[in-house]
């Protein structure tokens, strides 16, 4: 299902000085926001960074020092039902933990303005339609910051699953993690949306369906545990499970904050083909078991994501995710988690 809207409801707002260009407001000025996404909209060819949201007041004066935001283009979290008559901002991007995702994007297709949501969508399948709703609602379009499907390397990959390069793919292994510490932080909390599973996991559960072009019908097992304890008092340090398709093709996946691990691979019945890594911020690369090297470059994976996002607004197009992929990926993770709490396979 697309939420894609008449051309009528994406055109320019009237009094935008970039009229060429999408505004963006980025909700949420953490380090993503502030280490990827506002220096990747320096980069961006269609749209622009028009405005900021941010709970914290004190980093507005820096934001505007680097960035030049106009105080009339600056909202809180108490305030951002102004943007509602702001021209200038046509897209509300909501960069927060994804524990708050739902009351965010809520709030901002309340405003009427498109809504860009980073991954994991939300904490639940609930929480997914309410927002999916909201912007049904508002007449609003919605899409969710999966930067790798943007990415040259893995579309090549997605490709594949509707033209095998050699014969069916027999097994599926996804795998991504990172060495963490510290022990505090809204990614050590539950309620928040803390823990490997939901942090990084959500990139082997979308590998996984893009390189088979499929969705898996169970969970087969899923374990979920932590090797140091003292850090992980309420979330998963690492997630293994096993998700099974309907024809009986298992993929596999490993996802973790305590191990380095970055890799997508597709065992085919003459072949495989891989990307390692498959998830980092740059130098994504792949190869096949032919010697085929997929080794396309890109400036800034966040630009390229962000311009898509913003010429599909622009020429009335469908966004290339739709929400609907976000809410999927919930629905398997939360099937994850009820097999690793039962022991037990979970149907999905």
């Amino acid at each position: 299902m697309s939420l894609l809207l008449p051309m009528a409801c994406t055109s320019r707002p009237k009094g935008n000085r970039n009229a060429n260009k999408i505004g963006v407001a980025l909700l949420g000025l953490g380090s993503y926001a502030g280490g990827q996404l506002a220096p990747a909209l320096q980069m961006t060819r269609h749209c622009h960074l028009a405005g900021i949201v941010t709970g914290t007041p004190a980093k507005i004066p820096q934001w505007q020092r680097k960035y030049g935001i106009p105080d009339e283009h600056v909202y809180t979290y108490d305030t951002m039902a102004d943007i509602a008559n702001d021209d200038a901002i046509d897209v509300i991007y909501v960069v927060t933990p994804t524990g708050t995702h739902a009351r965010f994007a809520i709030a901002a297709a309340n405003t009427g303005k498109h809504v860009w949501c980073e991954k994991p969508m939300a904490m639940n399948v609930a929480e997914c339609k309410s927002m999916i709703d909201a912007c049904r609602k508002n007449k609003v379009n919605m899409t969710i910051g999966y930067r790798m499907q943007h990415e040259p390397n893995t579309r090549t990959l997605m490709s594949y699953a509707d033209n095998p390069p050699f014969g069916p793919i027999t097994r599926v292994d996804a795998q991504a993690g990172y060495t963490g510490g510290g022990g505090t932080g809204w990614r050590f909390e539950k309620d928040m949306g803390g823990g490997a599973l939901y942090d990084m996991g959500v990139y082997t559960v979308n590998g996984i369906r893009y390189t088979t072009n499929r969705y898996p019908t169970r969970v087969l097992s899923a374990r979920q545990y932590t090797n140091r304890p003292q850090l992980f008092e309420e979330v998963d340090e690492t997630t293994e499970y096993v998700l099974e398709f309907a024809d009986g093709l298992k993929a596999y996946g490993k996802t973790s904050v305590g191990e380095n691990m970055n890799i997508l691979k597709a065992t085919c019945a003459e072949g495989w083909y891989q990307l390692s890594p498959m998830q980092s911020y740059s130098g994504v690369r792949g190869e096949r078991s032919d010697g085929v090297q997929l080794n396309q470059t890109v400036r800034d994976q966040q630009a390229r994501q962000m311009d898509d996002d913003a010429l599909a607004l622009l020429e009335g197009r469908n966004f290339m995710i739709p929400p609907e992929e976000g809410l999927q990926d919930i629905r398997i993770i939360e099937a994850i988690m009820a097999s690793a709490a039962s022991g037990e396979p979970v149907t999905i």
